[in-house]
């Protein structure tokens, strides 16, 4: 019996721990998750005004360098640096007494030649009168012409001296050509002013209205005039044409003038042609040499497919956009890009059709060759030009309250693209119905 006990109740007990574990033989099988939800939108098709986009530098409408033409003390200074001034204001006085002195000598001069010449006409009117008589000689006649004829050279010269004298004194008094804003002086009170040469005193600029100088490459103007032939019109035939520059610190081209000169011949050196335009500048935020953006239309009612500016991505390839296909695969799509319009949508110049689904929402959970659930919405393009996300249709969230993946950051990408979204199948309350994951544990726990 001992020994039926040493031999049996081991081989028992080994049968016993492999029922058991084979009774967990139905372990958990991984499942994958369910396919990412990504919002689409088809391209917005619309015609649009395709641009130019050049650089540019303000020039003032008129800029003068104030001088002093004639010598003297400089008495005053009419205005406080900086100031703006009217036409006419008197802005520098230099000592005019000497010049108001002159004056006087040359008027005197004329009245002295003016005496004598009516002393030679008479002379000369006697004289003839006595040659008939051979009282004088042919000869004193043509003296007393002769004299007569040099003191009225000497009459008009002595007039032409008061004209001189009068000028001069008027250069004594600087006074502001044209409306605009007068430098700080270079020239103190009480100096010595155009001694040898002209002493430059300040500088005027006019800035209301003000220039854009810009410069248009070769080839662009080559495909505005190919345009014009196609359409059959003339530049001139256009009418006024709108430009519009931006500063440096704005967004978009707040400023809109009116093109005034182009160039009549393109610079061989730099291949562009010089143009510029004028703009009022009533509010005087433009002022002369500062850079700028500037825009210049060179096409209208151009059919374009448009697509929201964040939806674009870069590759070695280029530019490209996701698109999810007939089978809910995302595909990575290389395109042709052209300008951005209003702010937020970007040209598709080709690559892309209108029927295409363009993931708009979600891009960061949205993989090329992945199985997505797309979730249609419909793009606008009613939007502000100076807004930078594009509002979607109405019912849709505000810019930034999109659900969607959280990046590392803690953003959603819906809140990073910056565009409000209208989904399909969401909750009364604007709140996304997101899919319900399935319990994907099977099997028995352990016994």
């Amino acid at each position: 019996m001992r020994e039926f006990s040493r031999v049996f109740l081991p081989w028992l007990g080994a049968v016993a721990v492999a029922l058991q574990m084979g009774g967990c033989s139905d372990h958990n099988t991984y499942q994958p998750p369910p396919p990412a939800e990504v919002t689409v939108a088809n391209p917005v098709q619309r015609n649009v005004t395709l641009y130019m986009s050049v650089t540019g530098n303000t020039v003032a409408y008129n800029r003068v360098d104030l001088v002093a033409r004639v010598q003297g003390f400089l008495e005053k200074v009419g205005y406080r640096d900086g100031d703006q001034v009217k036409k006419g204001a008197l802005l520098f006085q230099i000592d005019k007494e000497d010049y108001e002195i002159a004056l006087q000598i040359a008027e005197a001069t004329v009245s002295q030649q003016q005496a004598l010449l009516l002393q030679a006409d008479a002379d000369l009117k006697r004289k003839r009168d006595l040659v008939k008589t051979a009282a004088v000689s042919v000869a004193q006649v043509d003296e007393s012409l002769a004299k007569r004829d040099s003191t009225a050279a000497a009459l008009m010269q002595a007039k032409g001296q008061v004209n001189q004298a009068r000028r001069n004194l008027e250069y004594t008094t600087i006074v502001a050509p044209f409306d605009g804003t007068v430098s700080a002086r270079y020239v103190d009170p009480g100096a010595m002013v155009g001694a040898g040469e002209p002493t430059k005193l300040a500088t005027i600029v006019q800035q209301k209205p003000i220039y854009v100088n810009f410069n248009v490459d070769e080839q662009q103007v080559l495909q505005v005039r190919e345009q014009l032939r196609e359409a059959g019109v003339k530049l001139e035939d256009l009418g006024p044409i709108p430009v519009g520059i931006g500063l440096q610190t704005e967004t978009g081209y707040p400023h809109t003038g009116t093109l005034n000169y182009v160039a009549p011949e393109v610079d061989a050196s730099t291949g562009t042609l010089a143009a510029r335009a004028i703009f009022d500048n009533e509010d005087l935020v433009l002022t002369p040499g500062m850079f700028v953006r500037v825009r210049i239309p060179k096409q209208k009612n151009a059919a374009s497919l448009l697509v929201p500016d964040v939806s674009l991505g870069t590759s070695q390839e280029g530019r490209y956009v996701l698109v999810v296909n007939d089978k809910n695969v995302v595909e990575q799509r290389v395109v042709e890009i052209g300008e951005t319009v209003d702010g937020g949508l970007r040209i598709i110049k080709s690559g892309l059709k209108p029927e295409d689904r363009v993931i708009v929402g979600g891009l960061m959970r949205a993989l090329p060759g992945n199985t997505v659930v797309p979730v249609a919405t419909t793009l606008a393009d009613n939007a502000p030009a100076n807004d930078g996300a594009w509002a979607a249709e109405k019912g849709g969230k505000p810019t930034g309250s999109g659900e969607g993946e959280k990046t590392p950051d803690g953003a959603s990408d819906n809140a990073k693209s910056n565009l409000p979204i209208k989904k399909e199948g969401t909750s009364p309350d604007g709140d996304e119905k997101a899919p319900k994951a399935k319990n994907t544990s099977k099997g028995k726990s352990g016994q």
